[in-house]
């Protein structure tokens, strides 16, 4: 059905997980479409009452987007590629039903990106999770300036921003970016006796409750992220991560 997910439904609950381990499920387009073409299956599946999104093969659930795809964009194809993600992230977050981000491992960039974009998150206690896109001479384009500052606010949010730094499931709980942490080996029970939990409940309800909580716009991100393509700082950034070096940013 898919090339990078793997999908399932059991008892009401869909299960989507971004199945690309080797490359710690970094988000690639053919990806990200394919996640709009799942959760459109979960929106549209009247059986599926919430859904779980998380990552195979334990070390994360997705660490960011595929640099080799962004490194050569222009103004107008960053634009673009920053307003593709945010679509498919907005479709998520909008979804009529709650979506659980089980958070194992790495989520950076992109992968932090798609779990704020979920109803709700649950972090292993060994994940790591934050927005690195300034050491690529980028911003997060999918919506994360956004959500990250409604979620932990300003000041919090603009510290990850603009230092990229990462940071251990404990702080995210403590700053409000996850809403639990629980031992690795049982993300996914738990995720799931969440999403039951949920499930339950009427839902007409639970979609009048997130309709009420959901709504905002991401034009000025998407057009900041395809101005930052033209620049040499991004080229630079891009080109130092592929070749596994320190960039050296001119501020130009």
């Amino acid at each position: 059905m898919f090339s990078y997910l793997l999908y399932s439904v059991k008892d009401s609950i869909a299960t989507v997980t971004i199945n690309r381990p080797e490359v710690r499920n970094a988000l690639n387009v053919a990806t990200i479409r394919e996640l709009d073409a799942a959760f459109r299956m979960v929106q549209n599946d009247d059986a599926v009452r919430a859904s779980i999104l998380t990552g195979a093969g334990g070390k994360a659930f997705a660490a960011g987007a595929d640099i080799s795809e962004i490194a050569g964009l222009s103004v107008q194809a960053g634009t673009e590629f920053s307003r593709e993600g945010q679509a498919v992230f907005g479709f998520i977050e909008s979804l009529s039903k709650p979506v659980i981000a089980a958070v194992n491992g790495f989520a950076l960039g992109g992968g932090c990106e798609l779990a704020m974009a979920c109803t709700m998150r649950l972090a292993a206690d060994n994940a790591v999770l934050g927005q690195p896109e300034v050491k690529l001479g980028l911003l997060p384009g999918y919506g994360g300036t956004q959500r990250l500052t409604r979620l932990v606010g300003r000041g919090r949010a603009l510290r990850l921003l603009l230092t990229g730094d990462l940071i251990p499931a404990d702080e995210a709980l403590r700053i409000g970016l996850v809403d639990g942490v629980t031992p690795a080996a049982t993300l996914v029970d738990e995720a799931e006796a969440l999403a039951r939990k949920i499930a339950v409940n009427a839902p007409l309800a639970i979609r009048s409750c997130l309709e009420a909580v959901n709504g905002a716009t991401y034009q000025l991100e998407a057009e900041l992220f395809g101005r930052l393509c033209s620049t040499h700082d991004m080229k630079e950034g891009t080109a130092a991560f592929l070749a596994k070096r320190a960039p050296v940013f001119e501020g130009r």
